[in-house]
């Protein structure tokens, strides 16, 4: 009943973190928001059993899967906001969130190697909290649902993107990978 609780409370704020983008089903914030809901819903799902027999290989490899998502969402983070230059505009056409208005193309650093640090974050999230119960057919559901709503976030703000930063963003795309360094 308590996990059911904190589900909807997160939900609320996922709703209204999202809702100018629920209504544009091209937007990337429309597939970021089932993302983030099935990733909340692994979350809660797998939290009995988070702490179970921590220094398993199963769980060093979800607490290294942990340590990476943190990582790449604090550089990711710390980059658009220090190279990006987000405008200090209050609207925008496409619904972004305020670190997501950025003005200028971000290629240093962990952008140097992939494109969307913090879907990979969201990405290495997702497995970190599946490897606590991996054998549940729900957590691994809800694994792939959201690592597929996710692929769908990073290719629809992808195409955001070429129209935001056009040649430039095209070229990049060439050089670079969507999540994993020199493979995917």
């Amino acid at each position: 009943m308590i996990r059911l609780a904190v589900f909807l409370a997160a939900s609320a704020g996922i709703l209204k973190l999202s809702w100018r983008s629920l209504r544009d089903p091209r937007c990337h914030g429309f597939y970021r928001f089932f993302a983030f809901e099935a990733l909340a819903a692994l979350i809660l799902y797998n939290a009995p059993v988070w702490f179970v027999d921590p220094l398993s290989p199963r769980q060093l490899g979800s607490w290294l899967l942990g340590a990476i998502s943190i990582a790449l969402a604090a550089e990711g983070f710390r980059l658009l906001h220090a190279m990006g230059r987000p405008s200090k505009e209050a609207a925008s056409a496409r619904a972004d969130l305020a670190f997501e208005r950025t003005t200028r193309l971000v290629r240093t650093g962990v952008y140097r190697f992939i494109r969307h640090p913090l879907y990979a974050s969201l990405l290495a999230a997702t497995w970190c909290a599946h490897l606590k119960n991996p054998e549940a057919a729900a957590s691994l559901g809800l694994a792939l649902a959201a690592s597929a709503f996710l692929t769908a976030t990073a290719v629809a703000e992808e195409v955001e993107n070429l129209e935001r930063f056009g040649l430039d963003y095209a070229a990049y795309m060439r050089r670079t990978r969507r999540f994993i360094p020199f493979v995917f």
